[in-house]
């Protein structure tokens, strides 16, 4: 963020484990560096940053901090459920971030359009699963990235090391970004870790409470149809596996 003089980060916040846990990295961020600092030398050191604070307690102030500096943004289909929604939005809340959700639907179906009446045939799930999958993470992208660039702040990345070890991933979809602090973390660890973050969390921070709202549903891309109850680990394998595959 120094080094950048970027004014902040802004992340696409799915209520999954990977964006769940960038976000949380950057309100633990904040408290580090209050907890090191304090008030006044985070904003000596972010002094490209006006942060205008109206609170003196720590909590209170660590919340401010974190409003400057995250924006977390749910983009929202047909084929996400109200889980994931209320567990985006609960978690941003609770981390104090600026919030805001972007109905994506239409720009989904009008790329689709396009493209079917340029190969003169209908697009299914049946015969074009993947193709279909990748277009609504990436039309995510541009969004995103917009309000990234007006808030000129720092677009942070939310693959993890273990999809993207096997290509579960989407390039130009949850590949964009700037910086990704979770990119050499495996998705079993982090697992574990947002367990513990959920109920301990770091001494300087506590727990977010709002993680086991994201740790009670299985990791799930939501690119398919509800009806067809995609999971993570039924498209690849279970997350303990891959880990140990990986690592032989």
């Amino acid at each position: 963020l120094r080094k950048s003089k970027t004014q902040g980060f802004v992340v696409s916040l799915s209520g999954g484990a990977d964006s769940s846990s960038v976000a949380g990295l950057v309100s633990i961020m904040v408290a580090f560096a209050l907890s090191e600092l304090g008030a006044n030398g985070v904003q000596e050191r972010l002094a490209h940053i006006a942060f205008n604070l109206t609170q003196t307690n720590l909590p209170a102030v660590r919340l401010e901090f974190v409003r400057h500096l995250l924006t977390c943004v749910y983009q929202r289909t047909e084929n996400n459920s109200e889980a994931t929604r209320e567990a985006a939005g609960s978690l941003a809340q609770e981390l104090g971030a600026i919030y805001h959700e972007l109905a994506i639907d239409p720009l989904i179906a009008q790329y689709r359009s396009i493209v079917e009446q340029a190969l003169g045939r209908t697009l299914s799930w049946g015969s074009d699963d993947l193709a279909l999958q990748n277009l609504q993470a990436r039309v995510r992208s541009p969004g995103v990235w917009l309000i990234a660039n007006v808030k000129k702040a720092l677009l942070l990345t939310t693959s993890n090391r273990s999809e993207a070890a096997v290509g579960y991933t989407t390039m130009d979809g949850d590949t964009s970004g700037g910086l990704n602090p979770i990119g050499g973390i495996d998705k079993a660890y982090l697992l574990r870790w947002l367990q513990w973050l959920a109920d301990t969390g770091p001494t300087e921070h506590g727990p977010i409470v709002a993680l086991k709202r994201v740790l009670a549903q299985p990791p799930t891309a939501e690119l398919r149809p509800l009806s067809q109850h995609q999971t993570d680990e039924a498209d690849l394998m279970p997350y303990e596996i891959l880990d140990q595959i990986e690592r032989l």
